[in-house]
């Protein structure tokens, strides 16, 4: 069976490659007709005498799917009906009621976040409300998938929504909602913070990325306050190439290089410059980037670093170097291939990762430190390649430890505001407002003990290694009572834990509920109202000679 689903991800590979204009030998030729032969005639095969029946749709596509997952994970079968998706995030537009879903393990989909000022804010949804009935069909089975399918549609068209709310007397609601055009704004919020720094978060790059941004550039600099510009792409997954290099262009000169991409042939090669003036040159920049910071996000931050343009700050970026386009496919499906690696004006290719070489589990290679090269800013400063961008000034973050990763994993924080939200009419502005004493013990009191899934790592260990003292025959009198001794000082209180990590819990706690009121944007302003990476750069901004520093070549 293994060798029949090679021999079938070897036809398709054929099959794909038949629609990629290049150059191929005889011998490419003659193999790309045998295996098409041979995947036509076994899948022939199979539909005539498999004992079952064969679903066309979902043999093939996994087929499809497993192939490209043994090349790269951003090569990418995209049949017909996820079309609009990916189209989605490409223009961030969409006719629906503008709001973010999820689906729940215990079952059921959730709307988890309406937009500001979206049809479905508008309509009264908030976040917490289970999606019962859309129209006339019930979606208690449905995945969350096909319950976004229903909610979007053409702009001026009506549909009804039932939904269940909890900690509410009246809890079945029915909404009439209007579809609209959604726009998703890639610039959620910008402003003004520690007083002199022009803040703009940029959260994709899309169509309309270069656009906002620039918008809130100009606003920010006809404010005096102003001093230095932050542009904020933590948590930034990338997206068009086209965006950064004109984002770039916002801050360098015309006609400077901002990366060039190189596929297997030498006329892939491709050179981005930017292309209009602009608009500032001088004032102090700093970029914020952390762990998922990728693709155009990197370009940005990488171009910029290497340009001695920013100062670069928070903790190392993803680490992908690789480009991608999409090329049609027949009956409405596309292929989203790795087409080219991009290097930044420095020359250096940050991808992290080589799909080429795998180990012999079949697992990519990270490129180990010691393997990357160095190469220089425009002022000549070091800086490497092969692992993402290494910020100028690192910000080291704690370690999320397993209680607080299921806090958020099983929705207590989640739902911790939603019962808060519904016993609260008003909350302080964001960034003013505040978990109390009163208010963490509520929560603690929230938690259900018995349905709390605590991951007893340390439990399991120590259990493990009693197993192995025992197997190797070292489980005497004394080490049974060392054991059990350890396994004391090492046992769980849910409460004392809780207790331990109150300050982390808060953040998440104040972000889950101040978004309850004042939406995306408020959850910036309270995330950044202590942030430690802003605190770094106003201390920079302040000292126009430490910044200069950063971006001078050091001896």
């Amino acid at each position: 069976m293994k060798n029949i689903k090679r021999i079938a991800v070897i036809s398709i590979i054929a099959l794909l490659c038949v629609s990629v204009t290049v150059t191929k030998s005889a011998a490419d030729d003659s193999a790309i007709a045998r295996n098409l032969d041979i995947f036509n005639s076994l899948y022939k095969e199979l539909n005539a005498f498999y004992v079952d029946t064969i679903d066309a749709d979902k043999t093939i596509e996994n087929a499809i799917n497993y192939m490209l997952n043994d090349i790269d994970p951003y090569t990418e079968y995209i049949p017909a009906k996820g079309h609009d998706d990916f189209m989605v995030v490409a223009t961030g537009e969409y006719g629906g009621i503008g709001s973010y879903i999820m689906a729940r393990p215990e079952g059921g989909v959730f709307i988890s976040e309406p937009y500001e000022n979206s049809p479905a804010a508008k309509a009264g949804l908030r976040a917490g409300d289970q999606i019962m009935m859309i129209d006339s069909d019930t979606t208690a089975t449905w995945s969350s998938s096909k319950v976004s399918e229903h909610l979007k549609g053409q702009p001026n068209t009506m549909l009804t929504l039932q939904v269940k709310r909890p900690y509410d007397p009246d809890s079945i609601k029915t909404l009439r909602i209007m579809r609209e055009k959604i726009r998703v704004n890639p610039v959620p919020y910008y402003g003004v913070v520690r007083k002199i720094l022009g803040y703009i978060n940029l959260s994709t790059f899309n169509e309309h990325s270069a656009r906002e941004v620039k918008n809130a550039l100009l606003e920010l600099k006809k404010d005096e306050r102003v001093q230095a510009i932050v542009l904020d792409l933590r948590g930034n997954g990338g997206g068009l190439v086209e965006s950064a290099v004109q984002l770039v262009g916002m801050f360098v000169p015309k006609g400077t290089q901002v990366l060039q991409t190189k596929g297997r042939l030498p006329q892939q090669v491709k050179t981005y410059k930017t292309t209009e003036e602009p608009i500032d040159t001088k004032m102090p920049l700093f970029v914020l980037i952390d762990g998922s910071s990728a693709s155009a996000a990197e370009i940005t931050a990488g171009a910029l670093q290497d340009l001695d343009r920013a100062v670069i700050v928070g903790s190392r970026s993803y680490g992908k170097g690789l480009v991608q386009t999409t090329r049609p496919l027949p009956f409405d499906a596309m292929l989203k291939v790795t087409i080219a690696k991009y290097y930044i004006p420095s020359g250096r290719l940050i991808q992290e990762i080589d799909y080429s070489h795998r180990n012999a589990d079949g697992t990519a290679q990270r490129i180990p430190d010691s393997l990357t090269t160095v190469f220089h800013t425009a002022n000549g400063r070091e800086v490497r390649d092969g692992g993402g961008i290494t910020p100028d000034v690192k910000i080291t973050y704690p370690e999320v430890n397993r209680l607080v990763y299921n806090v958020v994993r099983d929705n207590w924080a989640f739902d911790y505001a939603t019962k808060f939200a519904s016993e609260h009419s008003t909350i302080a502005p964001a960034g003013e407002f505040e978990i109390t004493d009163e208010i963490y013990e509520e929560f603690k009191q929230f938690i259900d003990p018995n349905k709390f899934k605590y991951d007893k790592v340390c439990e399991q260990g120590l259990e493990d290694l009693r197993k192995i003292a025992e197997i190797e025959g070292y489980l005497n009198d004394s080490t049974k009572q060392a054991f059990d001794h350890l396994g004391q000082l090492l046992k769980h209180d849910l409460l004392t834990d809780l207790d331990k990590n109150k300050k982390e819990i808060s953040k998440i706690l104040e972000s889950e509920i101040v978004k309850r009121y004042y939406y995306q944007r408020g959850e910036i302003i309270q995330t950044i109202a202590h942030d430690e990476a802003l605190d770094r750069t106003y201390i920079i901004a302040v000292q126009p000679r430490e910044y200069r520093k950063i971006l001078t070549k050091k001896d």
